[in-house]
């Protein structure tokens, strides 16, 4: 094989028009007309068509390419020409060799039932979709940390394997550990009040487990999950940060994945509306009465539904903080509201389209009496709290934070109709292969 010049990666193609480069990659897709072959190759880094034509080899090696099947894996040495279109470019074929001519693939350029893809999924990665999606959950992946070490906070590694409940008892995974039980974790939320005194700021990112046997297009069973906390700030910075992390992930979306979102057919204007638009704020109350007003039955007291936060945020064309939910239905940590002590000093932040809830946050109670009264209240016994409540005895301060659901954020910035296609390979109450 002759050599060439320049081994690239397809993202670097446009600097190289006029040159003979080397091309490692796939066949994603492929068709001939006559003595003329169209290779449509991926590497990771982009895609690119290339054009194998008779008259530019032997007659053997000719052969060869009329052997190619869809995803064989190929290195392909021609010239780049730029496309008459515009900013689009192929590679002339000089030359090729094999890596692995593949068997028949089992997806086809046909329509296929979720189930048969996701039985597939190991595969069904390697299409163009679903490679937009995890490039763009990747960009909100770093967008998160940059945002974090640039506003001064630390990372914590907070455990995956906890003694006790950071939330809801009934939607643990229960696992030995040894001669003891433990559970898989919820939230890294207790630990990282813990991190805070030492820090201030502090945040987690990491794999989280609910055992709640949910069929809803929100939720998974095993999740990726962001936790922050924060020192001396009240529900309004609270709400503040929040915000500015969100802005800040859909602003580096928007500028670094446009191609991407090209591909999903995402209609990039909503994005760019919750990108200008200060989010929206309701009190539950204020909530439950709009719902009602739209057609909901919702109860004053009861938590949203995935049909009551649908309704609610295709009404606004802007994310909503819904604050001040009952304190009765939400979790024992929450401080309570100081004019109104049935309330929690809390907020959920809903994203627009109809996709509802990404974020929860609060304050958090930094009483000792009170909180302890509080895990008592909820039926759990503070004894298994005692750490957590010694936080309260040594230099307690106010303080809150709060949590993103990245598969629920991936799903609405990519226009996903179900989170299990914003995760590599989704666990759900019904599937745990691939």
């Amino acid at each position: 094989m002759a050599k060439a010049t320049t081994k690239i990666l397809i993202s670097e193609i446009k600097n190289h028009s006029g040159k003979v480069v080397e091309i490692n990659g796939w066949i994603y897709n492929l068709r001939s007309s006559g003595k003329i072959a169209f290779w449509q190759i991926r590497d990771g880094s982009g895609f690119v068509q290339a054009v194998i034509s008779a008259d530019s080899l032997d007659a053997a090696k000719w052969q060869q390419a009329e052997r190619a099947t869809q995803e064989s894996s190929v290195k392909i040495i021609g010239t780049v020409s730029q496309h008459p279109r515009g900013d689009v470019y192929e590679i002339a074929v000089q030359d090729f060799s094999f890596y692995q001519l593949a068997g028949e693939y089992p997806i086809g350029n046909k329509d296929h039932g979720i189930d048969f893809l996701l039985d597939q999924r190991h595969l069904w990665l390697r299409s163009p979709k679903q490679w937009a999606i995890a490039r763009i959950r990747n960009t909100l992946i770093l967008a998160t940390y940059k945002f974090f070490q640039k506003n001064n906070f630390v990372k914590i590694d907070t455990p995956i394997l906890t003694p006790i409940a950071g939330e809801n008892t009934t939607e643990l995974f229960a696992v030995r550990y040894f001669d003891d039980q433990a559970y898989l974790a919820q939230t890294g939320q207790l630990y990282l009040e813990a991190a805070l005194a030492a820090h201030g700021r502090v945040f987690d990112f990491g794999p989280t487990f609910r055992a709640e046997k949910s069929k809803t297009r929100r939720h998974l069973t095993e999740f990726w999950m962001m936790d922050a906390e924060l020192a001396f700030i009240d529900l309004k910075d609270n709400l503040k940060w929040q915000e500015k992390l969100i802005k800040f992930m859909l602003k580096s979306v928007l500028e670094s994945n446009l191609e991407e979102l090209k591909i999903l057919e995402r209609d990039v204007a909503p994005l760019k509306t919750a990108l200008a638009k200060k989010f929206y704020r309701l009190t539950h109350k204020q909530a439950v009465k709009k719902l009602r007003e739209l057609g909901s039955d919702i109860a004053k007291d009861a938590d949203l539904g995935g049909d009551d936060e649908t309704l609610l945020t295709k009404h606004f064309d802007a994310p909503i903080f819904v604050l001040n939910y009952p304190a009765k239905i939400k979790a024992f940590y929450m401080k309570r509201n100081i004019k109104h002590p049935e309330l929690a000093e809390c907020a959920d932040l809903l994203a627009s389209e109809g996709y509802g809830e990404i974020i929860g946050g609060s304050q958090r109670e930094d009483d000792y009496e009170t909180l302890k009264q509080r895990i008592i209240e909820f039926g759990l016994k503070p004894e298994d709290y005692d750490w957590y409540l010694d936080l309260r005895k040594y230099g307690s301060v106010p303080h809150g934070g709060f949590g993103f659901g990245l598969e629920r954020i991936v799903a609405w910035v990519c226009g996903l109709e179900h989170v299990r296609e914003a995760i590599a390979f989704p666990r759900t109450i019904y599937r745990l292969k691939p």
